[in-house]
């Protein structure tokens, strides 16, 4: 997998998030479900 590749899957990934959970709540809680879904879909999440 390329690093454009992976760039295109967590910007996609990281609008889709905001999307669905709307503004407003804690980073903290982006970053929990980013990390999720970005492992659903196959990449090695560290936090």
């Amino acid at each position: 997998m390329t690093e454009n590749e992976i760039g295109k899957i967590v910007v996609d990934t990281a609008v889709s998030v905001h999307r669905d959970l709307g503004p407003g709540l804690l980073e903290t809680v982006y970053e929990v479900v980013l990390a999720y879904m970005l492992s659903q879909r196959g990449l090695v999440v560290e936090r």
